[in-house]
């Protein structure tokens, strides 16, 4: 237990240091993608799909599973917190307070790299709309028989 008390919050907030960067890092890489894009570039709308979605995956994925690992690490904070109380064998309500307090800011931590992720998510998901509404609109201004 002394080790789950330990490394518990370097260990929990490591991972959502991390979901962090990834989502990050690939939607910066996204943004940049976009900006640079020719449509002119692709002759297919399915190959300018999975160009435009590429990596989008994995920031949903993260704006999705964040609140999950801050909650494990809630719970694990407050399994802690009970053990502690239960090996002093006293009921001291400050002391439940405090280690329930502190074992809540690992849901606050999940929850601040959520809300981000799942936003940029949706950011992006529309410009994948707009990219491939722009890309089909000049598709049908060509013709049935002409190719990008």
């Amino acid at each position: 237990m002394e080790l789950l008390k330990t490394y518990l919050d370097p260990v929990v907030f490591s991972l959502l240091g991390l979901m962090a960067f990834v989502a990050t890092w690939f939607t910066i890489e996204r943004v940049l993608f976009y900006r640079h894009l020719v449509l002119d570039d692709f002759t297919h709308p399915a190959l300018l799909n999975v160009a435009l979605t590429k990596n989008l995956t994995l920031i949903s994925t993260v704006g999705a599973n964040a609140p999950y690992v801050g909650l494990l690490g809630t719970v694990l904070g407050i399994l802690v917190t009970f053990y502690d109380l239960g090996m002093n064998q006293s009921i001291d309500t400050g002391q439940i307070m405090v280690g329930l307090a502190l074992a809540l800011k690992a849901t606050a931590g999940g929850i601040a790299v959520a809300i981000p992720s799942i936003m940029a998510y949706n950011l992006l998901m529309r410009q994948v709309d707009v990219k491939m509404s722009r890309f089909q609109a000049m598709a049908s201004q060509r013709g049935p028989h002409e190719t990008l």
